[in-house]
Parts: C-alpha cells; sequence; structure tokens
C-alpha cells in the first residue's frame, strides 16, 4: 500500500483546477455580469486561486488596481460569491461540485516592494560593496 507525502504543497490538481477557476472567475468579471457599482467602476486583478485539497474551496486572491481602498471591492465580491459561483458552471462543468468561491486581498505585492526597498537601502548598499573589499584583503 503507498503511502501519501505528508508535504503541504499543493497537488498537481488541485493547481490545475485553481487556475481553471482563476480564469473562469475573471471572465465572468470581465464580461460586467456581477452588477454592483463598486465592482463594476474598478479593474480587479485575480493573481491565485488556491484550492482545498477536497477541490470545494476556492481562496482567490484579488487586487483592485488604482483603489485605496481594498476593504470596499473585497467585501463587495464576498457579498456577490454565490452569483459569481454560479456563473462558473459553464467553464467549470467537468468538475464534479462547483466550488465555494471566497475572496482575500492580495498582499503579496506589498511584500515584495518592502523587500525590495529593504535591498535598496543605504545599509544594505553599503554592506555589499564594503565585502568584496574585505574579503580581497
Amino acid at each position: 500500500m503507498a503511502t501519501r507525502p505528508t508535504t503541504s504543497a499543493p497537488s498537481q490538481r488541485m493547481l490545475r483546477v485553481g487556475e481553471q477557476v482563476r480564469a473562469a472567475i475573471t471572465q465572468v468579471l470581465q464580461r460586467g455580469e456581477v452588477r454592483d457599482d463598486v465592482i463594476e467602476k474598478t479593474v480587479i486583478s485575480i493573481s491565485e486561486v488556491r484550492m482545498s485539497t477536497d477541490l470545494k474551496v476556492a481562496t482567490a486572491f484579488v487586487t483592485p488596481l488604482g483603489v485605496a481602498d481594498h476593504a470596499a471591492i473585497i467585501a463587495a465580491l464576498n457579498r456577490h460569491a454565490k452569483y459569481i459561483r454560479g456563473r462558473l458552471g459553464p467553464q467549470l462543468r467537468q468538475m464534479k461540485y462547483m466550488p465555494e468561491v471566497r475572496f482575500r486581498d492580495d498582499t503579496s505585492f506589498d511584500n515584495y516592494k518592502k523587500i525590495d526597498e529593504l535591498l535598496r537601502s543605504p545599509e544594505v548598499m553599503r554592506d555589499l560593496e564594503g565585502g568584496d573589499t574585505e574579503e580581497q584583503s
């Protein structure tokens, strides 16, 4: 009997289904099928969809572009999550269960920006430049 690995990394199936769900949600939003003033006026980027291990919950990480208040957009998307789930049917008809959709704010870009700022800081630049001269001595 084969044992399953105990890693927390997503399986190939979870990644594939997550990408299909991401594409389907993107199409629903691009076509303007969700009637909400907050959502219609905003360009929304869906960077990733993570699926639960049983493929019944899809967590979509969203970045509203050009909007300072991300919380209002995320709240509006979560209010319309059941409607969006219903609109995913034609693109995801091969799935046994239509996943419940949850929307979360994608903070990864903020993290990348902080790391970039740290790497460009004078202290780090000084250490990088000073490290070469000390090693050569």
